[in-house]
């Protein structure tokens, strides 16, 4: 089974269809003996890196993540994925779950100032390192971003990439914990397969 993380900070309804889609058995979850259940675990999010991490704290759920991410495949996605890194420079300073070493820092630093922020649209994603996860994808294909921060200072741990004036952190992986910054819920078949390939970890 696995185990979506809900702690009320992004709507899980394209996920969740993601998942039946491809017959896993999921379950949307705030409660600890889920995820202790669980072979997989996912944690989405959207919204402010700050609010999420209080939130995560709220429902109680932060530690148990941190404990569990040692034995289990955890998948952190968009915001899930930057809150596995040691803090974000969003609004503040803030700390993370520290899983993935690496700092989350605002692209309109780094990029051209006339490019968009946020970084919304279609990107293809090149593979910089062989992995698992890519066993049903290919280099080159085409996945869905929607964000103003990324993962910066992680280059040990970079599995794709996609280019926005930089090189944008597309795929990470520390032992069993793997982030995506791309939506792959809204990748279409790429992002499926991708999906495929996580839940056969």
């Amino acid at each position: 089974m696995i185990a979506v993380v809900d702690y009320g900070v992004g709507n899980l309804f394209s996920l969740m269809s993601s998942l039946r889609f491809l017959g896993l058995d999921s379950v949307v979850t705030n409660k600890k003996e889920d995820l202790l259940a669980a072979d997989k675990i996912i944690l989405p999010g959207v919204g402010a890196f700050g609010d999420a991490m209080a939130k995560l704290e709220e429902v109680e759920l932060k530690d148990t993540i941190i404990e569990l991410a040692k034995i289990k495949p955890l998948l952190g996605i968009c915001l899930g994925m930057q809150l596995l890194f040691d803090k974000s420079l969003e609004f503040g300073e803030h700390e993370g779950l520290k899983l993935i070493p690496g700092l989350v820092m605002p692209l309109s630093e780094d990029i051209d100032p006339n490019l968009k922020i946020p970084h919304m649209g279609w990107n293809k994603l090149e593979i910089v390192r062989n992995d698992p996860i890519f066993k049903y994808f290919n280099d080159g294909e085409w996945v869905y971003y929607v964000h103003s921060f990324y993962a910066k200072n992680c280059s040990d741990s970079i599995l794709g990439i996609s280019e926005y004036d930089v090189r944008v952190t597309g795929i990470v992986r520390s032992g069993q914990v793997y982030g995506m910054q791309f939506h792959p819920e809204k990748s279409g078949d790429a992002g499926l397969r991708l999906l495929k390939a996580f839940s056969e970890l």
